[in-house]
């Protein structure tokens, strides 16, 4: 199972615009391994709508899901960068420091800042 864990992508977002993200905590059923995934879109009008997609994507796989919380990305492909900001609703905000370093693993050429400001 965790060779499963492995293979699921730690960033998944849209490629331009600014949108709401969750942070989510993946862990195998009934194990103590897990690791924090960011997922990210235009599509999902509130958070929780990511939630609802991400949730049972996971538990196909055996695992278990937790929102930590959530926020908005602002994605500028262009000019190569990324800023983390605001929070969620339903899910309370996500700690950003962990989600910059997460983006960071899939966006290393990137400049990518955060701040607990909501726009």
């Amino acid at each position: 199972m965790a060779d499963a864990l492995a293979k699921i992508p730690v960033v998944e977002i849209d490629p331009e615009g600014a949108f709401k993200y969750i942070l989510v905590r993946v862990k195998v059923k009934d194990g103590d391994v897990h690791k924090d995934i960011v997922r990210g879109t235009k599509s999902a009008e509130y958070h929780n709508h990511i939630f609802e997609k991400v949730n049972p994507a996971m538990e196909a796989m055996g695992m278990e899901c937790k929102c930590l919380g959530g926020g908005k990305i602002e994605h500028n492909s262009q000019e190569k960068k990324l800023r983390v900001f605001g929070e969620s609703t339903a899910f309370g905000k996500a700690d950003h420091s962990v989600s910059v370093e997460k983006l960071k693993s899939a966006f290393s050429d990137y400049e990518i800042t955060w701040s607990d400001d909501k726009k």
